[in-house]
């Protein structure tokens, strides 16, 4: 980003407005002015990706032929299967065994 910056004037929710003053007091934000600013700039980055995504899918399409709603469906499935799950610290969990198995 330029380090020039120019003046703009927006109507905001109370929440945000709170929530970015929350992360200047508590040391995350310089300004609210910078925490709006890192707003835009993560927007605008999260917008150019998906279009950079859905610029990959047509190719893919035009290439090889739309993408079924089953072959959308079976590689969801795939995803959900082959992912990490991570929740925080993991517990040691006693294990009961089952009724008429040693353990």
């Amino acid at each position: 980003m330029s380090t020039r910056k120019e003046r703009l004037t927006v109507t905001v929710d109370p929440a945000l407005i709170e929530a970015g003053n929350d992360a200047v007091a508590e040391g995350r934000a310089e300004s609210l002015s910078a925490w709006v600013n890192a707003a835009l700039a993560a927007r605008v980055a999260t917008e150019r990706r998906l279009a950079a995504l859905a610029d990959a899918v047509a190719a893919y399409e035009r290439q090889f032929g739309a993408l079924s709603a089953q072959e959308l469906a079976d590689q969801s499935r795939a995803d959900r299967s082959a992912a990490f799950v991570v929740r925080g610290k993991a517990r040691a969990r006693k294990i009961k065994p089952r009724a008429g198995k040693p353990g």
